[in-house]
């Protein structure tokens, strides 16, 4: 009898090893709180665990694993194994997919800028750049384009952006400085609190942003048509961690990517969108819409010189910059 039960407990305490060695979870790492930015991410989660019924999980925090400016830096050390990031926090680690925050690019909706965005990715040298750092491109954060919060007295033309002092990364600050604004860049969490000490009069975020941080609850203005392009936020994986995941549990991340992102275009338009005119009347934001011809010059005054210092900078690195710039201007003007 004695024999039986340890024979038992012996096959039991194998299963479990057995279940334990087939078992992975990866910590990913984003900053913040859950909000339309993170839903695909989210998303993601949730169809792996169902995928592999629980055996593959993400487990995901905000904040807790590292700053986001350092988390290109610890998924190159496998610090974790996910992680999101803005390009514009860091363009020189990341120079291949700066072109996507080009100003004035004329994207339209945020299925296009998937498609953008994908396209850049699986090019070679977007690769390439990234492998540096030890990190595979899983999937954009696809955003609208960015307008602009501020306080105090609203702006009436473009030229009353002279000498104000903005939040803007990128190709937006780029842009913004072609109008007299005096950008200034950090994250998205330390905005709030750099608007309410007023070492930022406004901020330039996608709507979801405004609210999930807190600029409209100062804000006395807010644009409508600025438009001067967007940020690129991709989710990146560690490229070891990766090519070590199972057969089964590689599909099962790779083969939920699209689904992640539809969830994530759904919610952010019928949710975020259909929040965002509500809240900007519930605060009594005045909504500053410029003129055409104002746009116009803003667009022809940005838009071909960050193109072409762009192209100048990022060739002199070693980059295929013209041709990188040619597919996504060529994707935009075929409407892809």
């Amino acid at each position: 009898m004695r024999s039986t039960f340890k024979g038992a407990a012996i096959a039991a305490l194998s299963l479990t090893i057995a279940s334990e060695a087939f078992a992975t979870d990866w910590n990913v790492s984003l900053w913040g709180k859950r909000r339309a930015f993170t839903e695909h991410v989210e998303k993601l989660a949730e169809l792996v665990s169902e995928k592999t019924n629980g055996e593959f999980t993400l487990s995901i925090s905000y904040g807790g694993l590292s700053k986001n400016r350092e988390n290109l830096d610890g998924i190159s050390i496998e610090a974790f194994e996910m992680a999101q990031f803005c390009a514009g926090y860091h363009r020189d680690k990341n120079p291949s997919i700066t072109v996507l925050e080009l100003p004035f690019l004329g994207v339209t909706s945020l299925e296009q800028e998937i498609a953008l965005s994908m396209a850049v990715y699986n090019h070679p040298a977007t690769q390439a750049d990234l492998a540096r750092w030890n990190a595979t491109l899983l999937m954009p954060s696809p955003l609208p384009q960015y307008n602009i919060a501020g306080a105090g007295d609203a702006p009436a033309t473009l030229a009353d952006f002279k000498g104000l002092t903005v939040r803007a990364t990128g190709g937006i600050g780029q842009a913004m400085e072609t109008i007299g604004a005096v950008p200034t860049s950090m994250s998205a969490s330390e905005v709030r609190q750099a608007m309410d000490s007023g070492v930022v009069k406004a901020v330039s975020f996608a709507p979801h942003a405004h609210m999930s941080f807190g600029t409209i609850e100062n804000a006395t203005w807010w644009t409508t048509n600025l438009n001067p392009g967007t940020v690129n936020c991709p989710v990146v994986v560690n490229s070891d961690a990766l090519a070590n995941l199972s057969d089964e549990h590689r599909d099962a991340l790779l083969g939920s990517v699209d689904e992640a992102l539809a969830h994530y275009v759904d919610n952010y338009n019928n949710k975020t969108m259909v929040a965002w005119g509500p809240a900007l009347d519930e605060k009594g934001i005045q909504q500053v819409t410029f003129s055409d011809d104002e746009i116009a010059a803003f667009r022809d005054a940005a838009a071909a010189p960050a193109a072409e210092a762009w192209i100048a900078d990022n060739t002199a690195r070693g980059l295929p910059a013209q041709e990188l710039y040619d597919l996504v201007t060529g994707m935009i003007a075929n409407g892809s």
